[in-house]
């Protein structure tokens, strides 16, 4: 009986594959002339209209050389994050299926 279940799994995860690989293609092919700007840059130019007067409080402590070392850092940030949340639901998993035993 354990086959059906592992055919199961295993077409749920070709299913959801799907579905992220169509849902990170799709802006692109049919929003393609949009421009894919970060958050921040948003933010900036939404507060210099409303307030153009506007002083920040504090600088950023480090400033990256390049794009490339930014977008390097935040992946790796990104990476990180994705490490200790994969840990905690592995650990969560394994440690309920140890308790039943």
């Amino acid at each position: 009986m354990a086959k059906p279940k592992k055919k199961q799994n295993a077409l749920t995860g070709i299913i959801i594959g799907f579905l992220v690989v169509v849902l990170a293609v799709y802006p692109l092919v049919f929003n393609s002339a949009s421009e894919f700007s970060g958050t921040d840059d948003q933010a900036v130019s939404v507060i210099a209209e409303l307030a153009p007067d506007y002083v920040p409080w504090v600088d950023s402590l480090f400033k990256p050389p390049s794009s490339e070392i930014e977008n390097l850092l935040f992946c790796l940030q990104a990476a990180l994050g994705a490490g200790v949340v994969g840990y905690y639901l592995a650990y969560a998993r394994y440690s309920k299926d140890k308790d039943e035993e």
